[in-house]
């Protein structure tokens, strides 16, 4: 009976132990882009790129991933660097009639570059962006996957 109990006890430890490591929480991005954590898990950015069109996307959403956060920015400037040299990206607010989003009141923002039809690798970075009243500074990601950024 000692034996069991000790037994049963090594392994809830074992089970505590690992549930208390596992601090990073995975969600999916709804448009299928690389996700980037803002904050403590506060928000999260979504960046999706369209090569064809030479567009970056990106949205503004919960610590989730699940519902879009509206920001009042009518602009994000992201300086990127592609292979060793430095673009800088202006993403413009995007109004959106189906959502009754508008510019100044959107989650969504946008840019087109000629470069971003070719390059679809580069890291980047956002030195600043107020969300819901908080301002968030030197924001870092990779594209596409954001492992070296994460948090």
């Amino acid at each position: 009976m000692t034996k069991r109990l000790l037994a049963l006890f090594a392994a809830m430890a074992f089970i505590l132990s690992a549930a208390a490591k596992d601090t990073h929480h995975a969600h999916t991005a709804p448009h299928g882009g690389t996700l980037v954590e803002v904050g403590e898990h506060q928000f999260a950015l979504e960046f999706v790129r369209d090569a064809a069109a030479g567009t970056l996307t990106l949205y503004v959403l919960d610590g989730h991933a699940e519902s879009f956060v509206r920001l009042s920015a009518r602009t994000i400037e992201a300086v990127l660097e592609v292979k060793g040299r430095a673009e800088k990206l202006t993403l413009a607010a995007v109004a959106n009639e189906l959502s009754g989003e508008t510019v100044g009141d959107t989650s969504q923002f946008a840019a087109q570059a000629d470069w971003l039809r070719r390059e679809g690798e580069f890291k980047g970075r956002i030195a600043a962006l107020e969300i819901r009243g908080q301002t968030f500074k030197d924001i870092a990601f990779g594209f596409p996957t954001n492992e070296d950024h994460d948090e």
